[in-house]
């Protein structure tokens, strides 16, 4: 159907029966010479064709069982009123060629509002393809160009072209974590000294690398995350462990989760004895330990007026006899120092945590391996806590939040902030 879109407002549809075999020319021959002289000067059909008001008159028309059945379009750029009259004067048409016939106006459609929902539709799906491709907003746009800086800064460390921060070459201190995405979490958190294993087949270049650097395993909470942790502590010195939540990955860990688990991680010793990791040895520490922690105290210069030094079998130290008197000094414990040499020395090598009250009772013994959980869990008035393991930064947080007093441990670990309502004591203390 061929449409003048310039002459057309509405549209007049109409359907037709005719008792017989017609055609299209005779259908338009009738509706012109039917309503010839009916509608008058004004509103006669060829007049109106010709200026334009009347488009070019449509028929499909098509035989059946000695019928004739079809559809009559009419387009118009007349008001509504005349639109209307002539569709009605279409209703008035009995007869095309030989055959009566019935023509009956199915509708008159506003082609503008048809073009307006038409619009509306395609404005519809432009918009919606528009908000999915380009998402304008500020923070989208900051987080895209952050995004696309922090895939910058990634290297390739060593031979093994491990994907890495951009510190990690020179900083002193690293974080060694499972793969390419965990390394840009950090990077896009400001963490710019990771390094990723991308595998359980530790590459040799972290195994190298932490020879010589203060090494932190940051690791997923799941199964996998295990595994990796323990073939890092075989075959690397780790120095530190942190993991993330439990079935939390790296990858998608917020900032505050990140700094969380990084201000909470354990000495690796401590991580494996709190954990039951049987079966594994870490590495020796090579130069990067004694480094790290200065042991060698320098003599005082000048001459000593203390007697020589000779050392027993059992490697503690005596000082020479003067007079024929023994000034070996002994360590005098408290009554409270002593019992908690008592229990400590009954938990050794059962990693067993013992927490007593004011009284000196025990009213609770934990795994060591649960002992930070069941701390923060308990509803007892805990005094005291005794155990078998290294005394760390986070045990010493919670007993504040939990108002203990003393923790006795077989050693303390790297502890950067010691409470004064805290009386910490380690196995050398009660020696």
């Amino acid at each position: 159907m061929n449409i003048d879109p310039s002459t057309t407002k509405y549209m007049i549809i109409a359907s037709i029966v005719a008792d017989g075999i017609v055609e299209k020319p005779d259908v338009v021959g009738a509706i012109f010479g039917q309503t010839e002289g009916l509608l008058g000067n004004e509103l006669d059909l060829r007049d109106m064709q010709k200026s334009g008001r009347i488009g070019r008159i449509e028929v499909e028309i098509g035989q059946n069982k000695g019928k004739s059945e079809g559809e009559i379009t009419i387009p118009s750029s007349l008001d509504q009123v005349e639109t209307v009259i002539l569709a009605s004067a279409l209703e008035t048409i009995d007869r095309v060629g030989p055959c009566r016939a019935t023509i009956k106006i199915t509708k008159v459609e506003d082609v503008r509002l048809a073009k307006k929902k038409k619009i509306v539709e395609r404005a519809k799906t432009l918009l919606s393809t528009l908000m999915a491709n380009a998402d304008i907003s500020g923070e989208s746009l900051t987080s895209e160009v952050r995004q696309a800086v922090q895939v910058e800064e990634i290297i390739h460390y060593g031979k093994d072209k491990c994907p890495a921060g951009p510190n990690v070459p020179t900083s002193d201190a690293i974080i060694v974590v499972e793969g390419r995405s965990d390394v840009l979490n950090l990077l896009k958190h400001g963490i710019k000294n990771a390094i990723a294993v991308e595998g359980t087949n530790i590459p040799k270049s972290i195994q190298d690398l932490s020879k010589e650097r203060v090494v932190t395993a940051f690791v997923d909470g799941d199964r996998g995350g295990e595994l990796i942790l323990r073939e890092l502590l075989q075959v690397a010195e780790v120095d530190f462990v942190a993991r993330a939540p439990q079935t939390r990955e790296v990858e998608d860990l917020t900032q505050k989760q990140i700094m969380k688990g990084l201000r909470n991680k354990i000495p690796a010793e401590q991580f494996i004895e709190m954990y039951g990791l049987e079966g594994i040895e870490l590495p020796q520490a090579g130069i990067k330990n004694s480094n790290k922690v200065q042991t060698n105290v320098q003599a005082p210069k000048g001459p000593q007026k203390q007697p020589p030094k000779s050392t027993n079998r059992r490697g503690t130290t005596q000082r020479g006899r003067q007079g024929g008197e023994d000034t070996k000094k002994t360590k005098i414990l408290s009554d409270k120092q002593q019992k908690y040499k008592n229990i400590l020395e009954n938990i050794a090598g059962s990693s067993k945590a013992q927490m007593l009250n004011a009284s000196g009772s025990v009213v609770e013994e934990t795994p060591l391996r649960d002992l930070a959980e069941t701390l923060k869990k308990t509803s007892s008035k805990i005094n005291t806590l005794v155990f078998d393991g290294i005394i760390t930064q986070r045990l010493i947080d919670i007993a504040a939040e939990k108002g203990i007093s003393t923790i006795v441990g077989s050693k303390l670990g790297n502890v950067s902030k010691q409470l004064t309502s805290i009386e910490i004591l380690t196995k050398n203390d009660l020696s």
